[in-house]
Parts: structure tokens; sequence; C-alpha cells
């Protein structure tokens, strides 16, 4: 059932399957294990700022295992450095970046005040999403290879609750039109909701595709990496056809299936534009993939826009131009307010309780958090300067790795949707 053409866009699901399966996936996966991409610093005990969360995963695949100082590369641990507000003249700046070891002296001047600029970003001019401090003792390193996205048994009431208050409350939904599907309600087929999605503004409905879009994919994770076989001797972890069919089959979800899976399209549409269009940050001379081992470093960086430009060859983009293009005061209105609803689903994340589901809960609404910055930043990228700073446009580590992990992701979905259609196909 899901097959041609994409809603919203020019292009159709078989375009993405041949270019995402055989081109890009393969590439981007030996990237992400790469030193820069595995470690992601997170703070898994910011209490919830919605509702009291006492509920916290009791199921031993909920932990999730921190690193310790002693394998995170020198060039991480001390680049990641958030600096204080205070610390806003250039002299104080080198000083506290001495002290920290953050620059090695092997580095061009250029590279070095690079080095500066990414950790002095500022999260909230601009930002999709309510960041971590990453300097609060409490945020700690996570290699991502050893924690991988899976299914926990974390579901029922409690994830429920997540996913309603995401869609109920932060999706410009009115209360009085029904979510098809949604628990405990008469469902009218889903007719009053696609009506209302119809009637609002390209930008609405789109804010609503990304999110269902993201559900889509960490529930083709949840399926293709099932706990098959628990016993003392071994774990046997895979696909779960049946699994995957409750979610998406057209018939078991009364045709919601096939609508979740094309928003996943779309969502990969999206996240795959941003990353042509971030392509001229990454490319200047002074910008490094910094970990403290220079051949290394160059590798990835080489790497990296390997893919960058991939990406930007990409033949059918999405057009980001028909968003906030009406009457401008209205457009700045609009924009700041589908700002301020994605921030707050990125505080929702903190109510996870499962652990594990957190940490990639978190990692990828930053990562689909710097995909919209860098959307709608776009006069901002075009003006950076091939050398000498980008002041216009930053981004940090963290945003840098939860971008392309989080595109990581919706590519992986991509790919298991091959394999399942090929499993089904078997049946």
């Amino acid at each position: 059932q899901v097959t041609g053409h994409i809603d919203d866009c020019t292009c159709d699901v078989e375009t993405i399957d041949a270019f995402n399966n055989y081109k890009l996936f393969p590439r981007l996966n030996e990237l992400l294990a790469s030193d820069y991409f595995r470690y992601y610093k997170v703070n898994l005990k910011k209490p919830c700022p919605f509702w009291n969360e006492s509920s916290h995963c009791g199921i031993r695949d909920c932990a999730v295992q921190p690193c310790s100082s002693e394998e995170i590369p020198d060039g991480i641990r001390s680049g990641s450095y958030k600096y204080s507000e205070e610390a806003n003249n250039l002299a104080e700046e080198c000083e506290e970046a001495k002290r920290l070891g953050a620059v090695d002296g092997s580095l061009s001047e250029e590279t070095q005040q690079a080095v500066l600029q990414w950790t002095q970003h500022d999260d909230s001019s601009g930002s999709f999403c309510e960041a971590d401090d990453i300097s609060s003792p409490e945020a700690e390193y996570v290699d991502l290879l050893l924690n991988p996205e899976r299914f926990t048994g974390y579901r029922g009431p409690d994830a429920w609750k997540i996913w309603n208050s995401i869609y109920e409350e932060n999706c410009f939904k009115p209360q009085n039109v029904k979510r098809p599907l949604a628990s405990g309600r008469g469902d009218d087929g889903g007719h009053a909701f696609y009506k209302w999605l119809k009637g609002v503004c390209v930008e609405k409905r789109a804010f609503y595709k990304l999110i269902s879009g993201l559900h889509a994919s960490i529930n083709i994770h949840l399926s293709a990496r099932y706990l098959l076989q628990d016993t003392w001797a071994e774990k046997k972890w895979g696909p779960n056809v049946t699994e995957f069919q409750q979610r998406f089959d057209e018939v078991l979800t009364r045709g919601e299936g096939p609508r979740r899976l094309k928003n996943l399209y779309f969502l990969y549409l999206i996240e795959l534009r941003a990353l042509s269009k971030v392509l001229p940050f990454f490319e200047r001379p002074s910008f490094q993939l910094y970990t403290g081992n220079p051949r290394q470093d160059e590798e990835m960086k080489s790497q990296l826009l390997e893919i960058l430009h991939l990406a930007k060859s990409f033949p059918l983009h999405f057009d980001e131009n028909s968003f906030f293009a009406g009457n401008q005061e209205e457009a700045a209105k609009l924009k700041e307010e589908f700002r301020l609803h994605f921030k707050n689903i990125s505080k929702i994340m903190d109510c996870v309780g499962c652990f594990k589901c957190r940490l990639w809960g978190k990692l990828q609404t930053q990562g689909l958090g710097t995909a919209l910055k860098i959307l709608f930043s776009e006069n901002l990228i075009e003006k950076i300067p091939e050398s000498g700073s980008s002041y216009g446009f930053q981004l940090s580590r963290q945003e840098i790795v939860a971008l392309l992990n989080a595109f990581g992701r919706i590519s992986t979905s991509i790919r298991e949707l091959e394999n399942f259609r090929s499993l089904l196909r078997n049946m």
C-alpha cells in the first residue's frame, strides 16, 4: 500500500527507497560508527516538567549504560564544555580553552577560533529544542552503539500518555477533532480528522506529519529489533512481523498504517533537505570533526562531506519555500508558534519512563529540531564566509551528532521497511 506519490511533495516512495537503500544508508552507517558520532552527551535525570513521573521502567532492557571518562576521546570530552555567558570576551575564552585543554596546540589559529565558537553556541536563538545543559554534573556521555534503540518492553498506559500528550496538546489540533484510533473514543475512520488536516495551512499539516513520521520510525525500530528469545545462554533480537503488522497493516489499523509510513517518507525528505542545505557550514576549511585524532578527524570530515554532497544530489528535494511564505507578520507569528510547539515536544521526552527510550527520544527530537533550525536559517547559511567565523549561524557538537544520528534512524527505518516487505512476501 505504501507506494507512489507523497503528499505536499514532488517525490515518490520508490525514488526514496532506491536512493536511501543503495546509496546513502551504507555510507551513513559507517560514519555513525565513528568516535565523533557515537558519543552523545545527555542528561537522563531531568524531572518531567508536566506531571509527576515516578513510574520509571523496571525492565532491565530499559537501562542505559553511560561511559566512563576514560572511554571518551580527549578532544570530545574537553571540547564539549559549554561556556558561561560571562565568558564573552576572547581573551577569557582562550584562557578557558587552554585551562580545559579544549584546543590542541597543533591547530591553526583559524581552527582554534572555530573550536571555540562551537562551544559558545547560544541555544535559545532560533532553537527548536529544549537542549540539555551538557555542563551539568548529571549529564553523561553515552555510547550509542552500545545502547541501541530496540524494543525494551516499555509499553501500555505510560507510553500511550507520552504520545497522547504530543498529539493532543502540541500538534495544533483542536480538542473537538478526534484523532484516528485514539483510545476509548467513537471512531469515524478518521474522517473528521483528515478533513480538518486537509483544511489547515501547509505548515501545520507538515508539523503533524513530521511527528507522525517520527512515531512511525520509532515503531519500525521496535519491531525490527524485537526480543525474540531470552534464555540464560543468550538473547536474540530480530524482526517481529506480527508486531510490525499490528502497528502498520492496513486492515488491522483501519487504513492508518500506510498513512503513518507515508509520513515517515515525508520526514525523510525534510531531514534530507536540511542536510543538503547545511553543506556550506561543514565545507569550510576551519571546520573539524574534532576528537583529538587528526588523521581520523580528517577521514571523518571527508566521509561527512561525501554524504552531504550525496544528499544535495537527490533529484526530488522537498521545497521548503512553501513554508511561512504568506503575509510577513502572520508568517513570523506562525513560525514562532511552530518553534514553541516543537520545543514543548522536546521537553516531554524528559517524561519517558524507560531510560533507553528517553535517550533515543531526546536524540531524535533534537536531530529533527536541528534540521528545522537549518531549513529556517537559509539566509544565514548562504552568508557564511569560506574562512573566518560563522557568527550568524552556528551548530554545537550536540546538534551535529543529533542531526546525523536522527537522520540515521530514519534512513534505517526506510531500509527496514524493505526487509519487512520481503518477509511479508515470503509468508
